[in-house]
């Protein structure tokens, strides 16, 4: 068997293929069959480490990234995306895959469509609420279209609409659960204080490191603060809060970190009471995960077509509160952080809400119908049934 992922080129396009491609390691030990090859085609690895470490071998392919406003780069990056196509019909005739799994994103755009030429079956899936523009052209001639939202099924063409299942977001184990047992000793928090775990994705995000220093004296006069800033942000971040909280008694309170790995996030989510942060599909399945009540912050419509429709989807079940950057002040989120923390009621019923929003099985489902139709390809004596995705 051999398995080609596709994608890029963000963390929410790279990590749910890593979490599929844990799952397909899992069923192939299960089931004992012949460990499948697995090829992740992208412009960049995104994070080589990852792919050694579940023995995906990358193949670059270029990729053009079209952007939605008016720029020359669209010119120059239609040809990239076009050598890109005939660069991955050379790379995908020779290793001639069973079935290529995309995430969609820029990268993947020249993977798919050399698939379709070559009729290979292609299966896709759609974080977010409002699809991307590679997904709605994938979709088009893709055998199966994963959703994690509801609400986007209906941006899907109609001749797509047969194929649609609704499976949630794949989500890498080392993330997928909570370590509430021990958290707060081991970060080094105060046990008598409720925690707000703040993250702005992999990077940070400068508009709510501004707002969290903003709103610092407030915070830690709440309880414990963990605040993952961004690499980029770290040294101007810890100045500034040192400065700010200089004579503030409750400065231990805070707790900066420029990067979290997968277990301090594990920790760091088990710890929190509440949890601010983007409303990238990824994180949203990640708070529905750790059962914890949100305040998301999307980044505006205007740079990204996703997170706003995204947080309002979350939010209409209860489980989060939405502040948009455009009304966002210290105040306001020191406020609402407040609110959340003191009513134990509420903040449980938001987490309960939570916890029923999100599929935790959507790696396992996709992995089951890549093997099935990868196995489709095999001797007769080497197939095993493997269960169809959830219907929508």
């Amino acid at each position: 068997m051999k398995i080609v992922f596709t994608g890029g080129g963000t963390g929410g396009h790279f990590y749910p293929i890593i979490a599929v491609a844990e799952a397909i390691r899992e069923i192939v030990a299960e089931r004992h069959l012949v460990a499948p090859k697995l090829y992740f085609f992208a412009p960049a690895p995104y994070d080589e480490e990852s792919l050694f470490a579940n023995d995906i071998a990358f193949v670059q392919i270029p990729a053009g990234n079209m952007r939605r406003y008016f720029s020359l780069k669209n010119v120059s990056n239609f040809f990239l995306t076009l050598w890109g196509i005939f660069v991955s019909i050379g790379k995908m005739f020779s290793v001639y895959p069973d079935v290529v799994f995309s995430k969609g994103g820029f990268g993947s755009v020249p993977v798919v469509i050399a698939a379709k030429l070559l009729d290979i079956p292609v299966i896709i899936h759609e974080s977010d609420s409002k699809p991307g523009r590679a997904n709605l052209l994938a979709s088009h001639f893709a055998d199966r279209v994963g959703i994690a939202f509801e609400s986007s099924a209906h941006y899907f063409p109609k001749k797509a609409q047969g194929k649609l299942a609704l499976i949630g977001i794949p989500i890498r184990r080392e993330v997928a659960r909570a370590e509430p047992e021990g958290a707060k000793q081991e970060l080094g928090l105060d046990v008598a204080l409720p925690t707000v775990f703040i993250f702005g994705g992999s990077t940070g995000s400068a508009r709510i490191n501004e707002t969290i220093l903003g709103a610092l004296p407030d915070l830690v006069a709440i309880g414990n603060v963990i605040h993952q800033t961004g690499k980029a942000a770290i040294a101007e971040v810890e100045a500034t809060a040192k400065a700010e909280l200089s004579k503030d008694p409750n400065a231990s309170h805070y707790h900066p970190f420029s990067y979290l790995n997968a277990e301090s996030i594990r920790r760091a989510a088990g710890a929190a009471d509440v949890i601010v942060a983007r409303a990238g599909s990824t994180s949203i399945a990640e708070i529905s995960l750790w059962k914890k009540p949100a305040i998301l912050i999307p980044i505006p419509e205007s740079v990204s077509h996703d997170q706003r429709s995204n947080a309002y989807a979350y939010a209409r079940t209860g489980a989060a509160v939405v502040l948009e950057e455009e009304n966002l002040t210290p105040h306001l989120l020191a406020s609402e952080i407040r609110r959340i923390v003191s009513d134990k009621s509420l903040a449980a019923d938001m987490a309960a809400k939570g916890a029923a929003f999100m599929p935790g099985d959507a790696a396992k489902l996709i992995a089951e119908e890549v093997l099935r139709i990868s196995l489709s390809h095999e001797p007769q004596e080497v197939r095993e049934v493997i269960l169809p995705a959830r219907d929508l």
